[in-house]
């Protein structure tokens, strides 16, 4: 008989990592373990992982709707998942309004299937042969920290690099990215910056004419979400591409992300299962954006390794080799899950005969 149980981590960073909503020093995230009571041996791993301020579903109701979805599915009493069940007792027994909770039921089904080997597409990087370039991320904080983390960031060899922006004096903001570009120039380093929707639709326009002056590759979410009509103009008008992020929260039907994309016309979006609600709905925001003519890259909304690993192995089965990923969030916990994870040299690698702490 398969049982579904759940345990919890609080995750702890090693530092406050700072957006522009706020600073983060503790993430909670909701491990979903399925298993054969015949082969106890053989589980599937999921996580949940919302996040506070971000995630529609985070909040003092998650954990009940946690539990409520475990009884739900040993009242099947199931004794064998049919062919795409990841898919569709998803779509049964969580509600879209539920991402983060569908992203953990769809990935601990579909390692379960698969072997429970924590390998859930075979492709280049899940084999271990190659690694996917990621974005070296420079968090939010006083300048002197900021400078340290980019300091280290280019000594580690990574070719991409984004910056959180919009939480400290935007001059200083500027003074840094001219800091990195004197150091490394477009030819030598990519450079995205993030401004989580912190910029003031009057004042937005300005800002991002002043940071073209650094061969920005994008800016994500530049303006809060939930403005379509102001967003679509930035698009026209800025001279830096505008990448989507939180605005892609909540739209879940492919005609509102169709309408969605056609109307605002992005350079980029950026997909994170865990906010979107899944590896199979990342996979229908990909064929909106491509029809769309709307490039993207795929990111991790913090969660630990057991859900950096699902979008990562995604990452390797659909992502362009040379386009670099938002995967490199697997060090930011000093109590993360331990995985076969490593980045070196800007590349995030997967070693698929390495050992699994199992969180529960």
């Amino acid at each position: 008989m398969l049982h579904l149980t759940y345990c919890q981590r609080a995750l702890r960073f090693n530092f406050p990592a700072r957006t522009s909503r706020g600073a983060l020093t503790e993430h909670v995230a909701y491990y979903l373990v399925l298993r054969d009571t015949a082969q106890p041996e053989h589980l599937g791993l999921g996580e949940a992982a919302p996040l506070a301020g971000l995630s529609p579903d985070f909040g003092p109701a998650f954990e009940p709707r946690v539990a409520a979805l475990c009884a739900d599915f040993n009242r099947r009493q199931l004794t064998d998942l049919p062919p795409n069940a990841s898919i569709y007792l998803v779509d049964e027994l969580v509600e879209p309004t539920w991402p983060a909770l569908r992203f953990a039921l769809e990935i601990a089904l579909l390692d379960w299937q698969l072997g429970g080997r924590r390998q859930l597409f075979d492709n280049a990087f899940s084999r271990g042969e190659v690694g996917i370039p990621i974005n070296g991320l420079v968090w939010m904080g006083e300048a002197a920290f900021m400078q340290t983390q980019i300091q280290k960031k280019l000594a580690d060899g990574y070719s991409c690099l984004k910056m959180k922006i919009g939480g400290i004096d935007f001059a200083t903001e500027l003074q840094l990215l001219a800091e990195i570009r004197a150091v490394a120039g477009p030819e030598q380093l990519t450079l995205r910056v993030d401004a989580n929707g912190a910029f003031a639709p009057h004042e937005a326009l300005s800002k991002l004419e002043q940071l073209a002056r650094f061969d920005l590759h994008s800016i994500e979410q530049p303006i809060a979400a939930g403005q379509p009509a102001l967003m679509a103009d930035l698009c026209r008008q800025s001279p830096i591409p505008i990448a989507l992020d939180e605005e892609l929260i909540g739209v879940t039907q492919p005609e509102q992300q169709q309408a969605l994309l056609a109307h605002i016309q992005p350079a980029y979006v950026i997909l994170k299962p865990t906010l979107v609600g899944g590896l199979h709905a990342t996979r229908q925001w990909l064929r909106v954006a491509e029809a769309n003519n709307a490039a993207w890259w795929l990111t991790s909304a913090l969660e630990s390794n057991v859900g950096l690993n699902s979008v990562s192995q995604l990452a390797g089965e659909y992502a362009r080799s040379d386009f670099p990923q938002g995967l490199g969030t697997g060090q930011l916990y000093h109590n993360n899950v331990m995985a076969p994870l490593r980045i070196a040299s800007g590349h995030l690698h997967y070693d698929p005969a390495g050992d699994w702490e199992i969180p529960c």
